[in-house]
């Protein structure tokens, strides 16, 4: 939407990368700023082999994410997804190009990292949540560790955001990508190393998960009942590209959905039999309180 205020830095740190072998694909979705006109500037300053601009589908961020993703004629090895007010690290895509390198190119992979939160005016004011349990579909049920503006990922697992379409409902892009690699049997790193400058604002679509006041509005949403309703929308979304996903997969999402209808014990032993985590242990005290008053 409206990125005029710090879509400069972000293209610029784009091409300051030092993997030089990139190009800019930039969905706008209904601006009413100069947005437009920033892109065209840098059209004509990179070329147009660099940089490309379409309309959106003006139907939200998730969407517009999804049907960039999706585009036909969007051809490459590797693809990034990137926020419009954000400033990447000089070695973003050359790290995750190296690590996804080491993987066949016919397994699903997909890179993501930690970020260094910065005010508008750029300053420093602290760092994302640390993760260390290891990526799974089990997690990513209830989770999403890695934001959107940190993703970078291969053919294979674009393949899948092909096969499974960008009309499905869902939460969030970066959280869909999240559930479909993992639920396939593909790769995920989580990068504990930031690899960008993540901007905190007033106009944040979606803002950083750490401090007390994240902690707020997260119990906030437990007990309006959101979480539920966002769970409900990746269950269904799932359900759609069943095919998909591998057997043991198919079995956490049968159990995982079946056990939220039920009365509190076969809930409470549905919710255990399917493994479902998050990454710390807080974190996963408020997830057994969601499952007991049916908030998830």
């Amino acid at each position: 939407m409206n990125g005029q205020r710090f879509l400069g830095e972000q293209l610029d740190s784009i091409a300051a990368q030092t993997f030089f072998e990139w190009q800019v694909w930039a969905s706008d979705d209904g601006s009413q700023d100069g947005t437009l006109s920033i892109l065209d500037q840098y059209r004509s300053a990179w070329g147009e082999e660099r940089l490309f601009i379409q309309s959106g589908p003006g139907l939200g961020c998730a969407a517009n994410f999804l049907s960039l993703a999706c585009r036909a004629g969007l051809e490459a090895e590797y693809y990034a997804f990137a926020d419009q007010d954000d400033i990447w690290e000089v070695d973003k895509l050359r790290r995750a190009v190296t690590w996804l390198e080491t993987l066949p190119s016919t397994v699903p992979a997909l890179y993501c990292s930690r970020t260094r939160l910065i005010d508008e005016v750029g300053r420093d004011i602290g760092l994302s949540p640390l993760f260390s349990r290891p990526p799974g579909f089990a997690n990513a049920l209830v989770q999403n560790i890695g934001g959107g503006n940190t993703m970078v990922f291969n053919r294979a697992a674009r393949a899948l955001l092909l096969e499974a379409g960008p009309e499905l409902g869902i939460v969030a892009h970066d959280w869909w990508a999240y559930l479909l690699v993992t639920g396939c049997g593909g790769r995920v790193l989580y990068d504990p190393l930031p690899s960008l400058r993540y901007r905190q604002h007033d106009n944040n679509l979606v803002g950083a998960n750490t401090g007390w006041q994240a902690s707020r509005v997260r119990m906030s949403l437990l007990v309006k009942g959101r979480f539920k309703e966002w769970n409900a929308r990746n269950l269904k979304a799932l359900q759609e590209v069943d095919r998909m996903l591998l057997s043991e997969n198919r079995r956490i999402l049968k159990g995982w959905t079946e056990s939220r209808g039920q009365s509190l014990l076969p809930r409470l032993l549905g919710f255990n039999r399917a493994g479902i985590y998050r990454q710390t242990l807080a974190e996963n005290l408020g997830l057994l309180v969601a499952v007991l008053f049916r908030r998830m």
